[in-house]
């Protein structure tokens, strides 16, 4: 059983921003989905699995007010915080594991790109799920994004589950109507190309 929070820790410790495999100068594809879903820039927008991304650096660029970012590994969150400065003091910031974390409000928007996939074991998955029922509302959107049926196996020494948009709709249950999806080539920093399926869901 790997200890999940110091694997992300030491993965984050152990290499710059730019040297992990899923590094986006700009996360194109997860901004469309997200401005899409919440023209209103007060709606609150959790990241999950937010790392070092710059996603929450987009997100308070266009004017977005509620924002929460959660990650397992407190050394990913620290460096986006410190690369952020002041305007870090803008973000909700939470050290959890999602399999194990109990969310105390909802959120409008739920983001996760490339959280769920490294759940392999259906209990972890049934967790995670758990608690992404109590982070939604009837009418929220559920943006993930894992590895497609032809994406990698492994990824940052870890096993990981490929979905098609249609799996994972059967995967995260009837109360998660889909609505929107989009593939993507991803280019890594070391000249490799990775295809990740973006799917978005509506609460029902």
């Amino acid at each position: 059983m790997v200890d999940r929070p110091t694997h992300w820790n030491d993965i984050y410790s152990g290499k710059a921003e730019n040297q992990v495999s899923w590094f986006q100068v700009k996360p194109e594809r997860s901004l469309e989905l997200i401005t899409a879903a919440a023209l209103d820039h007060t709606a609150p927008i959790i990241d999950i699995g937010g790392g070092t991304s710059r996603l929450a650096d987009m997100l308070l660029a266009q004017g977005y007010s509620d924002l929460t970012v959660l990650d397992i590994a407190e050394t990913g969150l620290s460096r986006t915080k410190a690369r952020l400065g002041a305007e870090a003091d803008k973000i909700s910031w939470i050290v959890a594991d999602i399999t194990e974390w109990q969310p105390q409000r909802t959120w409008k928007v739920w983001h996760d790109r490339a959280v769920f996939h490294f759940l392999t074991e259906s209990e972890a998955q049934d967790a995670y799920i758990a608690a992404l029922k109590r982070g939604t509302a009837a009418g929220s959107s559920v943006i993930i994004a894992t590895f497609a049926p032809n994406g990698p196996e492994r990824c940052s020494g870890l096993p990981v589950q490929r979905y098609s948009p249609a799996t994972l709709a059967t995967r995260l249950g009837a109360d998660f109507a889909l609505y929107a999806e989009d593939e993507e080539s991803h280019a890594t920093p070391f000249g490799t190309t990775q295809q990740f399926q973006y799917a978005a869901f509506r609460r029902r």
